[in-house]
C-alpha cells in the first residue's frame, strides 16, 4: 500500500510517500516552484512523487473543519467562510489523487507522530511547541508501546510560537519565515526586557505559561526605544526558560527518560540545547524537519500508527553525478569556497551535504566571504559540519551526536574557527558519521588528513530568499549568479 502524507495550503507545502512502512520520498514544494515557502503543491513535485507509485490514500495533515472554527474565533471570517483551503476540493485539481480515499488527522498529531515513529524509542515524552494548529499550541503527550495519550495542551491564543514570531516582526524580520535570524540577533544583546515581556505578555505557570494579550497580529511597536538585538535576546530568553519549564513538567508526568522535541519551536537549536542539558531526559530526538513540512511524514505516521523505517533526511529529488571527492578537496586545500549538489535533497529546512556550500572553517576573513556570496546579514555565523568522532574535542555538545544540526555547543577553539563561531562562543553542530553519510564524511574525513582540521563549514546551497538548489540546472545557475563552483 502506497500512501501520501500532505502539508499544503498554510506555509512550505510539502508531500511525503511511504510504501508499507517505509519513507520513500519526501520533497518540499518550494523546491520546485522556486517560490520561498510556497503554500502550494507544485505539479512538477507531485510528478516526482509519482515515480514511486500510485498513491491508494492520502492524509492530510490536520482537520479542516476544526481549524475553521479557531477561524471564527479569531476573527478570520474571511478563511473561515472560504471552501478555497477545503483539502478534498483542492486535491482534485490533481488527477493522481481524485481516486485515493481521503483521511485527516489531528495537526499535533501529525507532529508527534513523525517524531516518535522516525526515533527509534519504545517510549518517550513528545513536546510540540508552533504557532497553532487547529486549536493546540503546545502539547506534552507520551508514548507507551506505540500509544500516545495527551498530559497536557496549551490551546490558541496562547502561542509562544505566535509569541516569537510577534517578536520576528517587531525586530524588523519577516514572521513565519526569519525566526531563526532572530534567534542568532540574541546573541548581540542582553535581555534586559524579560521582565517587561513577562509583565505585558506572558506569564509562566508550573510546566506552562499565558499569554495576557493576543498576539496574533503582533506587538506593534512594544518598547518602541528598544534595540533590535536586546529584544531579541530577551524572548530568545523568556521562550528557553518557558521551554525548559515544560519539559521538566513532561519528564515528571510521563516518567520517560526519552524526549522527542515536534513543531516549528523546536527549529530554536538554542533553546534544544538547554532543554538537553537542563530537562534531566537521558535522551533528546528532533526529527530533521519538525515543522509543518515535516508533517506530511507525521500524517502517515500518524495515520498508520507504526514505526517508520527511514534512511535519513536524503529524501527528495536525486541528482545522479558521481561525487567528485578529489575536485572538492583540491578547491577547499586552495582556500575556495565550493558547492556539493549531488544525491538526493535533504528534506527539512537545513542542507546536510548534498546541497551545501562548503569551505575551510579557519581564517578571519572566512565568514564575510560566505555571507556576500549568500547575500546574508553579516552577522550571521555558519554551521561546522564536524567528524563525529572529533566532535566533543571541539565542541561541548549537550548530547551525544547532532547529525541533523539541532543543537548548539560551546566551541572549544573560537580562535581557530571564527567563521563558525557565534559571537556568543558557540556554533549551530551537524556531527557526521559513515553510517549518516558515507560520501560527506569521507570527504571531511580526507580534508582533515591534509589539514589536521576534521571539519568544514557546511551552509546551504542557495542565495539568501531563495529555495535550496534542487536540480542540477538549480545548481547550473547558482553558479552563473555566484561565480562558486558547484560539483
Amino acid at each position: 500500500m502506497t500512501i501520501w502524507g500532505i502539508s499544503a495550503l498554510s506555509h512550505d507545502a510539502a508531500l511525503a510517500v511511504v510504501d508499507g512502512d517505509r519513507v520513500v520520498f519526501a520533497a518540499h514544494s518550494e523546491r520546485y516552484s522556486r517560490r520561498k515557502n510556497d503554500a502550494e503543491l507544485n505539479p512538477l513535485l507531485i510528478e516526482d512523487a509519482l515515480r514511486f507509485g500510485q498513491p491508494s490514500d492520502v492524509v492530510w495533515y490536520e482537520r479542516p473543519l476544526v481549524k475553521k472554527l479557531r477561524h471564527l474565533r479569531a476573527g478570520q471570517y474571511g478563511l473561515a467562510f472560504s471552501a478555497a483551503d477545503l483539502p478534498r476540493r483542492y486535491l482534485r485539481r490533481f488527477d493522481a489523487l481524485r481516486d485515493c480515499r481521503f483521511h485527516t488527522v489531528g495537526h499535533h498529531a501529525s507532529h508527534a507522530a513523525a517524531g516518535y515513529w522516525t526515533s527509534g524509542f519504545d517510549d518517550a515524552c513528545v513536546i510540540t511547541v508552533d504557532g497553532i494548529g487547529e486549536w493546540d499550541c503546545m502539547t506534552v503527550g507520551s508514548f507507551r508501546q506505540g500509544v500516545h495519550r495527551h498530559h497536557r495542551r496549551i490551546r490558541y491564543p496562547h502561542s509562544l510560537g505566535l509569541l516569537y514570531s510577534a517578536f520576528t516582526r517587531r525586530c524588523g524580520f519577516k514572521a513565519n519565515e526569519e525566526e531563526f535570524i532572530l534567534m542568532g540577533l540574541a546573541g548581540f544583546g542582553e535581555p534586559r526586557h524579560a521582565d517587561a515581556i513577562h509583565r505585558d505578555l506572558i506569564e509562566r505557570t508550573d510546566g506552562g505559561y499565558r499569554l495576557r494579550h493576543n498576539v496574533h497580529r503582533g506587538i506593534g511597536d512594544w518598547l518602541h526605544d528598544a534595540r533590535p538585538e536586546d529584544l531579541a535576546a530577551s524572548i530568545q530568553a523568556v521562550t528557553e526558560d518557558v521551554l525548559v519549564d515544560i519539559a521538566r513538567w513532561g519528564r515528571r508526568a510521563t516518567g520517560s527518560g526519552n524526549l522527542v522535541l515536534m513543531g516549528g519551536v523546536a527549529l530554536n537549536c538554542v533553546a534544544n540545547s538547554r532543554i538537553a542539558r537542563e530537562a534531566g531526559f537521558d535522551e533528546v530526538s528532533i526529527f530533521p524537519n519538525p515543522g509543518d513540512a515535516g508533517s506530511s511524514i507525521g500524517a502517515a505516521a500518524a495515520h498508520l500508527g507504526r514505526p517508520l523505517h527511514w534512511d535519513g533526511p536524503y529524501l527528495g529529488t536525486a541528482i545522479d553525478r558521481p561525487y567528485e571527492h578529489r575536485a572538492i578537496l583540491e578547491r577547499l586545500l586552495d582556500g575556495e569556497v565550493v558547492g556539493v549538489a549531488n544525491g538526493r535533497a535533504e528534506f527539512g529546512p537545513r542542507a546536510l551535504g548534498n546541497r551545501s556550500l562548503l569551505c575551510d572553517p579557519r581564517g578571519e576573513e572566512v565568514q564575510d566571504k560566505v555571507n556576500r556570496i549568500k547575500g546574508r546579514e553579516p552577522f550571521r555565523p555558519f554551521a561546522p559540519a564536524v567528524l563525529e568522532e572529533h566532535a566533543h574535542d571541539y565542541f561541548e555538545l549537550p548530547v551525544k551526536r547532532s547529525p541533523w544540526m539541532q543543537f548548539v555547543a560551546r566551541c572549544k577553539r573560537p580562535d581557530l574557527l571564527p567563521a563558525i563561531t557565534h559571537v556568543d562562543g558557540t556554533s549551530r553542530v551537524q556531527t557526521v558519521s559513515r553510517s549518516t553519510h558515507p560520501e560527506f564524511y569521507d570527504l571531511i574525513s580526507a580534508f582533515h588528513r591534509r589539514t589536521g582540521c576534521p571539519m568544514l563549514l557546511n551552509t546551504s546551497l542557495n542565495i539568501k530568499g531563495q529555495p535550496l538548489v534542487n536540480t542540477w540546472e538549480d545548481a547550473r545557475a547558482f553558479r552563473a549568479d555566484t561565480g562558486v563552483e558547484v560539483l
